[in-house]
């Protein structure tokens, strides 16, 4: 039987040698767009959860001891072979997740009792243009005028869509869009002083001390403020959206943007994680029955679009 010769390849596809590095160049853009919409499940999660008649102090608690596990395994690993860390260095990590995990969760999971997921998520992915004018106010860095211009555009996105919510749900609106610009505040100020920290012990052992920190505080304030024994009292499908939320957006999604991170860097790890936001609103309207209007259309291109001439401004 004669041999049969090997055909050619097509013309579009890559060699055979070269096809593993060009799928390895996707892994990293994959990466932060999973953990993109990873974390924006969170919000529809809890609105969810919200439906069964439990509060944000118990809900945080849930996703927490959910989620504690995983970071004092996050801590073990980042640690082996590694000198402790000095006393210092976890006074400041504590202090860190305080107020990057702790308080900024918190705040967040009491405004959207008022708020839609989509207005949420928005004001959250201001984050970048936070940082930027808080380096400005405490350290006079100056911002180009690019970067203003960006931050202007994402800002008055933002107006269209509390414009809108306000006008149709009254004060609510106001109470949890300044919850949630709180979280937001909080956790830019984490950002902003974990920067030297990241640097000398590593980000994966900042995040996994910073989280575990921000469990056990959230542990702590059920134990203070809610009757333990109300725990056997939580509805069922609460435990089951909060096993959820501990694992499939919280954990997994941090682990999934610090890989992106170490492949792409942060600023193009932001550029593909601008599908968070979309991906909450669509899973908004499709799975919670939130509205979508022309202004929340306009005010989400506004916000993107600023976000991305930040990303790439100098």
């Amino acid at each position: 039987m004669p041999a049969m010769s090997a055909s050619p390849l097509p013309a579009s596809l890559p060699p055979p040698g070269q096809a593993p590095a060009v799928l390895g160049r996707w892994v990293g853009p994959a990466l932060a767009m999973a953990g993109a919409v990873a974390f924006s499940g969170k919000a529809i999660i809890v609105k969810l959860a919200y439906r069964h008649g439990v509060d944000a102090v118990t809900l945080i608690m849930l996703r927490m001891a959910v989620a504690l596990p995983f970071f004092l395994l996050m801590c073990w690993w980042a640690g082996r072979g590694r000198a402790p860390l000095p006393w210092r260095d976890r006074g400041i990590a504590a202090a860190l997740g305080f107020s990057g995990y702790y308080l900024s969760s918190f705040l967040d999971f009491l405004g959207l009792q008022h708020i839609t997921a989509s207005l949420e998520r928005l004001i959250l992915y201001l984050t970048p243009s936070v940082v930027l004018l808080l380096s400005w106010a405490l350290y006079g860095r100056r911002a180009s005028a690019r970067q203003w211009l960006a931050m202007a555009l994402a800002y008055f996105g933002l107006v269209l869509v509390f414009g809108h919510e306000l006008t149709l749900e009254g004060p609510r609106v106001a109470l949890g869009a300044a919850l949630v610009v709180g979280s937001t505040l909080s956790y830019a100020g984490y950002l902003l002083y974990s920067g030297e920290v990241v640097q000398r012990i590593g980000a994966l052992r900042l995040t996994g001390w910073a989280s575990a920190v921000a469990c056990v505080l959230c542990l702590g304030q059920f134990a203070l403020l809610r009757p333990v024994a109300g725990v056997v009292d939580i509805p069922p499908p609460v435990l089951w959206l909060s096993l959820v939320n501990g694992t499939l957006c919280t954990v997994l999604p941090v682990l999934m943007v610090m890989m992106a991170i170490e492949r792409i860097g942060s600023s193009k790890a932001a550029q593909f994680g601008m599908v968070g936001p979309v991906t909450t609103i669509a899973m908004g309207v499709l799975i919670l029955g939130e509205p979508f209007t022309a202004w929340v259309a306009a005010g989400t291109v506004c916000v993107l679009g600023g976000v991305a001439l930040l990303a790439r401004a100098r």
